[in-house]
């Protein structure tokens, strides 16, 4: 018996392998995936590293790396227009869905409103539908009253806001937003409403005081993700512009004349904000997620 518990002793204290068998189906499925990130980043990397190209053609090997193109797209006084338009307007349609979207949020949340489905899905639906529909529709829309869509534009301090644009983003933008703030709200207990009346707060302490800051996260994350989504739009933005151009529509009007390494400088300024802002506000919804104990 002491031979028998011996070995049994040896047995345990031996390394235990790791070696992972990888069947056919998990190698396939590796492969599929590593495949299809690159088909998707694979032309944005080789976008960025154009943009760094010390010559003005397109050519694989790069002849060298400079940072001209940047200085020039600095010096472009119409590109710089653009983009602080789009800034503009992101943040202006990010605004407007983060109120929206969040008094709407917490509506389908908290009240017991007839068609609640029905109108959960009526919010969705700018964002599901082809953008060229999405821009015609908005177009009918602003013809309707007979002004053409530069009046249409507010200038404060020597910048201009154009509001079919604005009105057309915060459209799709609110759908961001308000999902994510709905998806906030379905985490949180309810008793915490119950335990701060409980305590004599009145509702709308309980909803600063309570339920904004855990909420806040995801209101933020929504907002970010709908300024990125403004930044690069163009196709609802091609039917809606007045007078300027955003940065997406001015680097498809350029297009036309060829891809110039300005257009990949412009262009890489455009995935950087997207990634920054898709990273911003992963990491927010992460943070504000509920963790098990």
């Amino acid at each position: 018996m002491s031979a028998i518990a011996a070995a049994d002793q040896r047995a345990a204290t031996k390394p235990v392998s790791r070696a992972i068998a990888w069947r056919p189906a998990q190698i396939a499925l590796v492969a599929v995936s590593i495949a299809t990130y690159l088909f998707l980043y694979l032309p944005l990397l080789v976008v960025v590293l154009y943009s760094f190209s010390a010559t003005k053609v397109n050519a694989w090997p790069i002849q060298g790396y400079s940072l001209k193109w940047y200085r020039e797209l600095q010096d472009d006084t119409e590109i710089r227009a653009a983009i602080g338009l789009s800034i503009r307007l992101g943040l202006a349609a990010a605004l407007i869905a983060m109120v929206l979207g969040t008094l709407g949020a917490l509506a389908l949340d908290r009240y017991r409103i007839p068609g609640k489905t029905a109108i959960r899905f009526l919010v969705v639906l700018p964002i599901t539908l082809p953008g060229i529909v999405t821009g015609v529709a908005l177009l009918s829309f602003f013809s309707l009253s007979d002004r053409p869509l530069a009046d249409w534009t507010t200038t404060v301090a020597g910048l201009t806001f154009p509001w079919p644009l604005i009105i057309g983003h915060a459209t799709f933008c609110i759908t961001l937003v308000m999902n994510n703030v709905v998806a906030r709200l379905g985490q949180l207990p309810r008793h915490l409403d119950e335990a701060s009346a409980d305590l004599g707060a009145t509702p709308w302490r309980t909803f600063w005081r309570v339920t904004f800051p855990l909420i806040l996260p995801a209101i933020l994350a929504g907002g970010i993700l709908a300024f990125t989504l403004s930044f690069d739009e163009i196709v609802v933005s091609l039917f809606l512009k007045g007078r300027d151009n955003t940065l997406p529509l001015l680097i498809w009007g350029r297009l036309r004349l060829g891809l110039s390494p300005e257009i990949n400088a412009a262009a890489t300024v455009i995935i950087v904000v997207s990634l920054i802002g898709v990273l911003v506000s992963s990491r927010l919804l992460y943070r504000s997620a509920p963790r098990a104990s």
